[in-house]
């Protein structure tokens, strides 16, 4: 048995390259292995050295050609290969992003991992159309909310927000 490698779940942020942090651009140049998605800053990908491996997991809506248990084998597999492992995702790996699911099947395997987070789409969208999500005097909370399982528990979050919070729905 070779040395075991690690995995990183590097947050790319919401979709624009530049707002990948300086963390998660270091730990893409030293990947041996990037499983990357749809959302991830993929243009980042034609930067890397030619023998880094890119294997592209990604799911649409009502489509996901590689379930989630086969990317977190994948994960497991090359660390326990010895080989460094970025796994590139969009927004924050644990704000919709399953990177929950990946830590936690990485430590039943033993496999070392670090989250590197990464700008999620609920703070930069708001700060993009000029929004505050917090603002003294105005808003003092902030609750997200995922819509994905359908608009009840979106809605539940908004019924059960304090006042002054503001809301977004993911």
């Amino acid at each position: 048995a070779g040395a075991t490698g690690r995995v990183v779940l590097v947050g790319g942020g919401p979709g624009d390259p530049g707002l990948i942090t300086v963390a998660g651009r270091q730990w893409l140049s030293r990947a041996d292995v990037v499983v990357t998605d749809r959302l991830g800053p993929t243009s980042l990908l034609s930067e890397l050295s030619p023998d880094v491996e890119i294997i592209v997991v990604g799911k649409t809506a009502g489509n996901h050609p590689i379930p989630q248990d086969s990317i977190n084998r994948i994960l497991v597999e090359h660390a326990q290969a010895g080989r460094t492992v970025v796994r590139l995702k969009g927004g924050d790996p644990f704000v919709l992003g399953r990177g929950g699911e990946e830590a936690e099947a990485l430590a039943r395997a033993g496999v070392p991992y670090a989250v590197i987070p990464g700008i999620t789409s609920a703070i930069a969208a708001p700060a993009y159309a000029g929004i505050p999500v917090t603002h003294r005097g105005i808003t003092t909370s902030l609750v997200i909310a995922s819509a994905h399982a359908g608009a009840g528990q979106a809605l539940d979050a908004a019924r059960t927000a304090p006042h002054d919070a503001a809301l977004v729905m993911l």
